[in-house]
């Protein structure tokens, strides 16, 4: 996941040799007790070793034995308003962020900034979750993880999502309608039944479950935290 620059690997040769080399000039003082031989022997020592060690580590940033590619996944949270995708989504980039992955979380609030302003209908929201799908794919393709939290309510643009993506995981956080409803601070649902939102998936919307997702979770029974560890665990398969 990441490239070791020049710059790098020579600093690193500078660092290791100035203490083998304090180490080589100390060890030929300590057998013959001449200081000008033991620091003309160190000063050949270091010259000839930068050398060597520099064009060694440079091969052997290029040979794939003992390497293993991490390829990335796009996850792709679905589920009611309120169902704790978001909560989900935050918590697993955390957990994957820590052992040293790339990792973009996507939701409605940042691709905003990307894209403008779709509507609500059926085909608003196709398009607007196709956009989407296609920067995951895009991301994914660039050796990042995308953790992408949205309602996306329809099956057949998730599957559209699914096709574009090398590695995909699908993950229904099946929240009961009730439960969400009892979560929402912001009335949106009272406001979708008495008719005042229209097109609001479970209300007056479908909202169509994925029929065969990876992973299944019900965040009225499960923690977030427990429930980002779940995914983790079944990511942690394929990228240790």
């Amino acid at each position: 996941m990441y490239k070791e620059t020049k710059t790098r690997t020579i600093v690193k040769t500078i660092s290791w040799r100035f203490w083998a080399t304090i180490t080589t000039t100390a060890l030929v003082f300590l057998f013959i007790g001449e200081p000008e031989v033991a620091l003309s022997i160190g000063a050949i020592e270091v010259f000839l070793k930068l050398i060597i060690y520099f064009f060694h580590e440079r091969a052997w940033a290029k040979i794939k034995f003992g390497k293993s590619e991490i390829e990335p996944f796009v996850v792709w949270l679905t589920g009611l308003s309120r169902a704790g995708k978001s909560e989900i989504g935050k918590i697993l980039t955390q957990k994957l962020k820590e052992i040293d992955l790339k990792v973009q979380y996507l939701d409605g609030h940042n691709v905003r900034k990307i894209f403008s302003e779709t509507g609500f209908t059926k085909g608003a929201v196709n398009e607007h979750i196709k956009r989407v799908g296609h920067l995951a794919s895009i991301l994914e393709k660039q050796g990042i993880f995308v953790i992408a939290s949205f309602l996306s309510p329809y099956e057949e643009t998730r599957k559209f999502v699914r096709e574009l993506s090398n590695n995909f995981v699908e993950v229904f956080v099946s929240t009961p309608l009730e439960v969400c409803k009892e979560r929402d601070k912001s009335g949106l649902y009272e406001k979708a039944i008495e008719g005042k939102i229209q097109n609001f998936p479970g209300i007056n919307s479908p909202y169509e479950q994925p029929k065969n997702p990876e992973i299944i979770i019900d965040t009225s029974n499960a923690s977030y935290e427990k429930a980002a560890q779940e995914i983790f665990s079944y990511l942690h398969k394929f990228i240790k």
